[in-house]
């Protein structure tokens, strides 16, 4: 992968963790009821369920596309389209907020971990997604290998990063974003839209 290709990842891979997700929202939640340590399993736990979808995802298209480069094309095209379709939904999406109104049950560090990797792994979208997502920066005549594990850590890294700030900010945030969190929706709707039109256009 070029450095020029990594970083347009590496711009949708943050605009995909900012934008709103049963992780996000699994972060804000346990943020707020069982504070930042705690929640630390629950981020951990959905980012080693998102490299098992990344995985699945990336060998199955990769062996797909080493076999015939029409299939990168139609690939391209067909994410393309589902990336503008998805970009529609988060911006229709009601905004996202949360109530700790009364104390809870504490909860496991393994049973939180559990529920992190459960949020990514069983959320059908997820796989949708990487399937659109990854062959537009596929590159069949390179390592499979060292692109997974590029872009499989980038993201990882990214979706930590985002979902411990907020956890660590979650009674702040959550208010906020049931004032404005429409338009943020639509912020990240049409970053997706725009980028199901350009990434297949690329050469």
């Amino acid at each position: 992968m070029t450095l020029h290709t990594w970083l347009i990842y590496l711009a949708a891979a943050i605009g995909l963790s900012l934008s709103p997700g049963p992780n996000g929202l699994l972060a804000l939640t346990h943020g707020a009821l069982h504070g930042r340590r705690k929640t630390l399993y629950t981020i951990f736990g959905g980012a080693s369920g998102f490299v098992i979808v990344i995985a699945l995802s990336m060998f199955g298209i990769g062996a797909l596309l080493k076999a015939s480069l029409t299939w990168l094309t139609v690939m391209k095209w067909l994410g393309g389209a589902y990336l503008v379709w998805l970009g529609i939904q988060v911006w229709r999406a009601p905004p996202i907020g949360i109530e700790a109104s009364a104390p809870v049950e504490s909860r496991s560090g393994r049973s939180l971990f559990g529920q992190g990797a459960l949020s990514a792994l069983t959320n059908p979208k997820g796989i949708l997604f990487f399937a659109a997502f990854l062959p537009q920066f596929i590159d069949p005549a390179r390592s499979l290998w060292v692109q997974f594990l590029v872009m499989a850590g980038t993201f990882a890294a990214i979706e930590i990063a985002t979902e411990l700030l907020i956890a660590s900010m979650a009674h702040r945030i959550s208010p906020w974003l049931r004032k404005v969190g429409r338009r943020f929706n639509q912020a990240c709707g049409g970053v997706f839209v725009a980028i199901g039109v350009a990434l297949p256009l690329r050469g």
